[in-house]
């Protein structure tokens, strides 16, 4: 069988990472679709933005930048600390992994922590769904964001849950580094929608 095989969710990954792709199938289907949803969003907020060039530049002012860059801290921060347990893991440092994945846990639960905080700001400054088209596309796409970093944070809990059981080894991993792949794939979301919002690129 070629090394360029993608393995099976049950079959363990080679610890030779460089001819396959990590994590599983059935991650990268799930990354490609919440992509493709975003994609489509984006294209939106092209639209709106080119129809409303105005309220979009108004609009941005109005935002609170320390929250948008709180929230790209700690997303970017979360995935910095899941890809070291995923080193860890394989390095068979089975502790390290573990504390690194909770670690990852703790500053990945700030986000909708922040975005609540956030949300109860642009509220007492009047900015809601109905303050014009430059918000409407704002929280429609922000919430979904919010929507897949939950399924995100599920997703660290169940991952967790499982490592704390024994459930992976320098020899079969493939679980810890789906989600790191899928917690990555709504980072790099993030890294689009903070510019697109908070900065008006």
């Amino acid at each position: 069988m070629s090394s360029l095989a993608l393995p099976l969710p049950e079959e363990r990954p080679s610890t030779d990472s460089r001819f396959r792709i990590p994590g599983n199938k059935g991650i990268w289907v799930g990354i490609t679709c919440e992509f493709v949803e975003f994609l489509v969003l984006f294209a939106v907020y092209f639209v709106a933005r080119a129809h409303f060039p105005e309220s979009f530049e108004a609009g941005s002012e109005r935002l609170s930048r320390v929250a948008g860059t709180v929230i790209t801290l700690l997303m970017v921060t979360s995935s910095f600390f899941i890809a070291c347990s995923v080193v860890a893991i394989r390095a068979n440092k089975r502790k390290q992994s573990i504390y690194w994945l909770i670690a990852g846990l703790v500053v990945a639960l700030g986000y909708p922590v922040a975005k609540y905080f956030e949300i109860q700001w642009n509220l007492g400054h009047g900015i809601n769904g109905e303050s014009g088209i430059f918000f409407t596309v704002y929280y429609y796409l922000t919430f979904n964001h919010l929507v897949h970093a939950t399924w995100g944070i599920l997703g660290i809990l169940w991952v967790l849950a499982r490592h704390l059981a024994g459930g992976y080894s320098p020899e079969d991993y493939a679980g810890l580094e789906a989600l790191a792949s899928y917690w990555h794939a709504t980072d790099i979301i993030w890294l689009v929608i903070f510019p697109f919002f908070y900065v008006l690129v």
